[in-house]
């Protein structure tokens, strides 16, 4: 029997336009952040070195380790 594909949740342009909105600030003050994303068992911990536009993917760094989280996977952005 095949696995049924499970769809993403929606968010509206607000949502998307809030979470970007704190993905920048935590950029720029060099802040921790703890991110939820959506698929994945662990939570990304770390700092934001490279939010790539054209790749859509939010580099997080955490000492040797570098995550790269597509920007539409994270569904939500809490300081560490």
């Amino acid at each position: 029997m095949a696995k049924a594909k499970v769809k993403r949740p929606t968010r509206d342009e607000f949502e998307l336009e809030e979470l970007g909105n704190r993905l920048v600030e935590a950029k720029d003050e060099d802040s921790l952040i703890l991110l939820t994303v959506w698929g994945w068992e662990e939570q990304v911990y770390g700092r934001i070195t490279v939010m790539d536009p054209r790749t859509r993917l939010v580099h997080v760094q955490d000492g040797e380790q570098l995550t790269k989280v597509p920007f539409m996977d994270i569904m939500q952005v809490d300081n560490a």
